[in-house]
């Protein structure tokens, strides 16, 4: 029985975004592993997790530790397709494998490279190091946007690199339920005269949550913010709030396991982000009919097309994210327009027909190599 190693950052990445591949591989006679840091999660469709000292900062001697921990579990279980995900689980399970007599072949799923034309010189180049490194490791590479795509393609970052369009979303589980959207606003002290602005995601200096409490700052009273999430940089956001003057319209609700309601209770979504791959919170915006005003970043723009999907604006640009925000407020039409077409769009980013897609790249690889 074959046997396919996931490795992520995290199992709550995994168990977030990967359960259908997870299901796909088991429901095809493999034996599947699962290995990543943080607090273990249950995984179906995993016959067994392997822990790993993972953490953030790249250059923590905790991750060479799991580096060579995942080695030796690599070696011993005899594993012979590795499907990993998240930059720094790629690098240290590539680091893992160098050198091995009977390696097994790899995937790597680049979720956006967390770097582009803007960034510093010396990060770029430390990162674009690191995955020259592990080319030989690199079976094939998977990207989501455009920049990723001929980036690793002109750099050869990969032995073969294909484009996907994400991993799949599953729509179903987010779909809004206009009542559940009402009880919330009521519950937040919400009238039907509030704009709700809404944008989950990790807090972090990536994400640039900072950027949206500005913008806030320059709209209407009756315009409010939504930051579904947790983070490094949660409660320096929260002050931010406070010295801006903005108590009472921003809410702060933490990590939301079941996000429909949310998305009932939002007129528009926004998205302030630095990079991204494909992002997961514009995809189900989208699908939910609502209106978007996001950074003209990678990722992002791959979405949306400015004034046909939604709105785009410069990164860190507080005055035209309120600008952007603020033609959404001002025009109902618009937000119906772009609301539609952005659903429309959604569609082609489904799990079920992504699922079958990505699939096809790990066939390709596997009957190449006689796997198959």
């Amino acid at each position: 029985m074959p046997k396919i190693l996931f490795a992520a950052s995290t199992f709550g990445h995994l168990r977030h975004f990967h359960l259908p591949y997870l299901r796909a591989f088991k429901e095809r006679g493999w034996t599947v592993l699962a290995a990543a840091g943080g607090e273990a999660a249950e995984l179906p469709w995993a016959d067994r997790l392997i822990s790993l000292p993972i953490e953030k900062k790249m250059s923590s001697p905790a991750n060479f530790r799991a580096s060579v921990l995942l080695r030796r579990e690599i070696r011993e279980e005899g594993v012979d397709l590795i499907s990993v995900h998240t930059s720094l689980a790629a690098f240290f399970t590539r680091l893992a494998v160098k050198g091995l007599r009977e390696r097994p072949l790899l995937v790597n799923t680049v979720h956006g490279y967390l770097f582009d034309d803007e960034s510093p010189a010396v990060k770029k180049a430390l990162l674009l190091a690191a995955e020259r490194l592990t080319v030989p490791e690199t079976d094939l590479l998977l990207t989501m946007n455009a920049w990723d795509y001929e980036l690793a393609s002109r750099l050869a970052l990969g032995r073969r690199v294909a484009a996907i369009p994400g991993i799949g979303a599953d729509f179903d589980r987010i779909r809004p339920e206009p009542e559940a959207g009402r009880k919330l606003r009521a519950e937040l002290g919400l009238g039907p005269e509030a704009f709700v602005l809404l944008y989950p995601a990790e807090f972090s200096q990536r994400k640039s949550q900072e950027t949206l409490l500005r913008a806030l700052r320059e709209l209407p009273e009756r315009a409010v913010l939504v930051l579904p999430g947790e983070g490094a940089e949660l409660e320096r956001c929260k002050a931010l709030a406070a010295e801006l003057g903005l108590a009472g319209r921003v809410f702060f609700p933490g990590q939301q396991a079941a996000m429909g309601p949310w998305y009932a209770l939002a007129d528009a979504a926004v998205s302030s982000s630095r990079s991204e791959g494909l992002p997961f919170n514009i995809l189900e915006a989208m699908a939910c009919g609502l209106p978007i005003a996001a950074s003209a970043v990678k990722g992002n723009a791959d979405l949306i097309r400015d004034g046909e999907t939604g709105l785009l604006f410069p990164y860190g640009d507080a005055e035209a994210c309120a600008a952007a925000a603020g033609r959404l407020m001002e025009s109902e039409p618009l937000r119906r327009k772009l609301g539609q077409r952005a659903r429309a769009e959604a569609e082609n980013y489904r799990l079920e027909r992504v699922l079958p897609l990505v699939l096809a790249e790990y066939d390709r690889l596997l009957e190449e190599n006689g796997l198959q």
